[in-house]
Parts: C-alpha cells; sequence; structure tokens
C-alpha cells in the first residue's frame, strides 16, 4: 500500500527535479539530449532501484524465514533483476528517441544546395523505420535477459523463433514482399516524406512510412494507406524542376509575331516579381505556332519551375497574357458558326446551333462521378 501510493509520486518528483536541473546544464545538440535523459531516467531509476532494493533485502529475510526452496531463490532474483533490465532498456530507448526526435526537428538551413537537402529528406523518411525496428530489437532483447535470468533456457526459444520465423516467411509471402520491397525503395531514395507521388490510381503527399507500407494524403484530403509491394513504378513530382506546357487559341487574323513579344514579356515580369522569383527557373515562354485548328492558331508555352509552384505561376500568367492581349487587339479564338444562303439555310443552321447548345447544357447537368 505505501508502495502503491508514495512510488509513483516520488518518481514524478525526482523526475522532474532532475529535468530542471538538466535544463539549467544549457547544453545543446547531441550531448545535451543525451545528458538530460541520462539525467532524468537515471534519477528515477535510482528511486525505483532503492524500491527494489528494499523489497529484496525483505523478501530474502521473509524467503529464509518461511522456506528455503531452491525455485523461489530463482524466481525473486530473477524478477529483481528482470525490473534492472526493464530500466535499462527504458533508458537506452529514451535515448534513442529522443536523438531521433532532435535529428527530426532539424530543418535544412537558409541556402543549403540540393545535396543537403536530399540528404535531410532521406533522414526523415528512414529515421521513424529506423525507430521501430530498434524498439523491437531492445523489446526483444529485454523479453529474453528477463526470461534467462528467471531460469528459463532461451536456446530453443531463439531457434524455435528462428523456424517460426521461416514458417512465416513461406506462409506470408505477401508481408514478405512488402517488407523486402520497402527495403529498396528506401535504398533507390525513390520517394521521401514530404514529397508527391503517384502511383497507379495512388497519388498524394508522403506522409509517413511503416515496415510494409506508406500513407499518402491526397491533395483533396482522403489518405491511402498503401503496402509497399502494390506501389510498382512510382512517378515522383517533387524532385529538382518540373516542364508545364500550356496552349492558347487566338485567331487567324492574329499578329502572332506581336503576341510572341506579349508572351515573353508577361514571362520576365514574373521572374522578376518578387513573388514567383524563387520559384521560377525559366521564365514563360512561346515555343511558336503548335497547330492551325478548324477555327484558331494554337500557340505553344512553355514554363519551368520548382515543384509545385508551376500552378499559381500559371494562373498569374494567364491573367497577365489576357490583359496584354485585350491591350494589343489580339483576341483569343472561341468556337463560331458562319451561315451563307438564304433564310431557310440559315434556319436550319439556326436550328442546328440550338440543338447542340440544349445537348451541351443536358452534359453539364448530368451528374459527374468521382
Amino acid at each position: 500500500g505505501i508502495y502503491s501510493l508514495l512510488l509513483p509520486a516520488l518518481v514524478r518528483g525526482v523526475g522532474d527535479v532532475a529535468q530542471a536541473l538538466a535544463t539549467r546544464a544549457q547544453r545543446t545538440g547531441p550531448p545535451g539530449i543525451v545528458l538530460s535523459v541520462v539525467i532524468v531516467r537515471a534519477a528515477r531509476a535510482a528511486v525505483i532501484a532503492a524500491a527494489v532494493a528494499w523489497l529484496a533485502y525483505i523478501w530474502r529475510i521473509r524467503a529464509a524465514a518461511l522456506a528455503g526452496s531452491e525455485p523461489g531463490a530463482i524466481v525473486i532474483p530473477g524478477l529483481l533483476n528482470g525490473i534492472i533490465a526493464l530500466l535499462v532498456a527504458d533508458l537506452l530507448w529514451q535515448m534513442s528517441k529522443a536523438l531521433i526526435a532532435y535529428r527530426m526537428g532539424l530543418g535544412p538551413k537558409d541556402g543549403s544546395n540540393v545535396d543537403e537537402l536530399a540528404r535531410s529528406g532521406r533522414l526523415r523518411t528512414l529515421l521513424p523505420i529506423f525507430g521501430n525496428v530498434l524498439a523491437v530489437f531492445i523489446g526483444a532483447v529485454t523479453v529474453l535477459t528477463i526470461l534467462s535470468g528467471l531460469g528459463v533456457q532461451i536456446a530453443p526459444l531463439i531457434a524455435g523463433a528462428g523456424i517460426f520465423g521461416v514458417a512465416i516467411g513461406f506462409g506470408s509471402q505477401t508481408l514478405v514482399k512488402d517488407v523486402l520491397s520497402g527495403v529498396f525503395y528506401m535504398l533507390d531514395d525513390a520517394f521521401r516524406v514530404g514529397e508527391y507521388i503517384q502511383s497507379g490510381s495512388y497519388k498524394g503527399t508522403v506522409e509517413s512510412f511503416s515496415l510494409r507500407s506508406v500513407r499518402l494524403r491526397h491533395h483533396r484530403g482522403p489518405i491511402f494507406t498503401v503496402p509497399f509491394g502494390e506501389l510498382g513504378a512510382v512517378q515522383n513530382m517533387s524532385r529538382d524542376w518540373v516542364i508545364d506546357k500550356m496552349t492558347l487559341n487566338v485567331t487567324y487574323d492574329a499578329d502572332v509575331d506581336l503576341a510572341r513579344k506579349l508572351i515573353k514579356k508577361v514571362g520576365q515580369e514574373l521572374a522578376a516579381d518578387p513573388e514567383f522569383a524563387a520559384d521560377t527557373i525559366e521564365p514563360l515562354k512561346m515555343q511558336g505556332v503548335d497547330s492551325f485548328g478548324d477555327f484558331a492558331i494554337v500557340l505553344r508555352m512553355k514554363l519551368m519551375t520548382k515543384p509545385g509552384a508551376q500552378f499559381t505561376i500559371k494562373r498569374r500568367a494567364f491573367m497577365m497574357i489576357k490583359k496584354a492581349f485585350d491591350e494589343n487587339g489580339i483576341k483569343i479564338a472561341v468556337p463560331t458558326v458562319h451561315v451563307s444562303g438564304g433564310s431557310d439555310n440559315a434556319a436550319a443552321a439556326q436550328q442546328a446551333l440550338n440543338m447542340s447548345k440544349a445537348a451541351e447544357l443536358a452534359a453539364n447537368k448530368a451528374p459527374v462521378g468521382l
């Protein structure tokens, strides 16, 4: 009763005091993190160890007084040693977790080059997986240590675990395929946390990983949890640069050379704009006449930006091009119907046009599937 009432509060209080002392040490970086964790966990472990020592002192006396049985002489020291093993495992895990969290929190510095950004993204991708593997390893070693202290022969357990693992490997080929595929995706640096990828019908921003799957956040909100074995070929849309090609229809009486100059001027203005300058690699420019359509001359344009920035720049570019074309008498081409001949032909053409508009209106009102 005294232990259950006082020990939790005493452990918390000692931990808070130790945390305050570790904060006053003002050590930064990995050494500071390790020192803080060691001080806090060691202080708590000292309290628990003192409680365990007191119990050991009492239990040994009672056990000797009541019955000096051999099982009791094995189990009681084994339990006490197991508590020490748990404390050591807790210290190692807390240190590892704190170091991983510290490294995950370090973002790329301002002015970092491409290699540093890539290294930072890769570490953010691999560290959570490494943390999961390390947690499983520490837990398995701790359990085996406790069982060994209780007098259990762990050699048959290890051999049995190996055979059981082989059986799982044969019976769970899909799971093994997912895990191995994930390892090779990480080795190939196919994608990282925060990048937008597409694979088959799955696409979205990579949010996190597990040993067998990746979580993708679609730009509309849903989350896909995709096993690595189902990804296949991955299209990464967040690496280095992106080229966006656009087309624009102008009337046949438009001055194409003037249109080219206006588009080039718009691209230079956008590249000089502080809002878009950092994301523009090559400014918007006209590549030439793409084709002669039924009702328009099709102009082709190209824009090279950093990944994800092309959408905003393209929208602004279209607004500026429309304004520049209006000011210089260049018209955007739209489909038109030219009617020639008598009134009967005109009436027939008008009727055909009305039927076309009605069909288009009905198509717009039809429900569209997601």
